[in-house]
């Protein structure tokens, strides 16, 4: 049950709504691909023959390509209600 100006349902639709937004980014964003490195592009070491085998297009080795994922990713959230208390943050 919402209150004020807002319909009955409207924080469940902007839940539902995020939720689809996060699974689109998520089945967008494309792996690796080309021709895979026989050296990583960080660190010069090689990658093993198993890792270019698996994973088509890898350029990092497994250390670098771990270091990089452990990084925090940032990005902007949405503001879907548009209230003054959600722009002050």
């Amino acid at each position: 049950m919402a209150g004020g100006w807002a319909q009955d349902g409207a924080v469940n639709e902007q839940i539902e709504a995020s939720i689809a937004d996060e699974l689109a980014r998520m089945k967008a964003r494309k792996g690796p691909m080309g021709d895979s490195l026989t050296y990583c592009a960080e660190c010069e070491e090689e990658i093993p023959q198993a890792r270019r085998d698996a994973v088509p297009g890898v350029k990092l080795c497994i250390d670098c390509q771990t270091g990089r994922d452990a990084r925090p990713l940032n990005r902007g959230g949405i503001n879907r209600r548009g209230s003054k208390d959600s722009q002050l943050k």
